[in-house]
């Protein structure tokens, strides 16, 4: 950041009064500039014992298989996300369930939330953000073609809960990888 979004003036890295972090800092108008994750909100859509999966049209990870996710928007809940992401990329509308994991990425200033969701129907459509999006039992899935780790995690931990008949709540750290540059 180099220039103060309220008075247009030069920011510069420093602790504010009553803080431990360097902050950008307006020296004008005294404005504190504050700089947090981003949250990511999809699902887990399932269909009897399928789960579906978008193959990514976008970067990063072009033509890499993930489930529906995206960025948050101001003015919604997390669960609203989810179900709009849902819908934006593989046009699947979905009643959400329980929320399932919460993966936190610091190497890229990221929290990953996903929710359970059962697909309403099968009338799926890719969107502008996927190239194609197909549904998968658990012995198809492409694992090695999965674009993020947080995806594969989230995978792993709802296939063991379903063959365990318990779904619970998943929570942790995702640290970078060599995959992930």
């Amino acid at each position: 950041m180099k220039f103060c979004s309220v008075c247009g003036h030069e920011v510069s890295l420093s602790i504010p009064p009553g803080d431990n972090r360097e902050r950008f800092v307006c020296g004008s108008c005294n404005t504190v500039h504050y700089q947090n994750p981003r949250n990511v909100v999809g699902t887990v859509p399932v269909w009897d014992d399928k789960v579906l999966l978008c193959r990514r049209a976008i970067e990063p990870r072009y033509g890499y298989w993930t489930l529906p996710a995206g960025f948050m928007e101001m003015d919604e809940t997390t669960s609203e996300g989810a179900s709009r992401e849902t819908l934006e990329e593989a046009g699947a509308r979905v009643e959400i369930q329980s929320l399932f994991s919460l993966l936190n990425v610091p190497h890229v200033h990221q929290v990953h939330i996903f929710y359970l969701a059962r697909l309403l129907d099968i009338d799926v459509d890719p969107g502008e953000e996927s190239l194609e999006v197909k549904l998968f039992e658990e012995h198809e899935i492409p694992w090695d073609e999965i674009a993020f780790p947080t995806v594969g995690q989230t995978l792993r931990f709802y296939f063991a809960d379903r063959a365990a008949g318990n779904f619970t709540l998943h929570t942790g750290d995702i640290f970078r990888s060599l995959r992930d540059g």
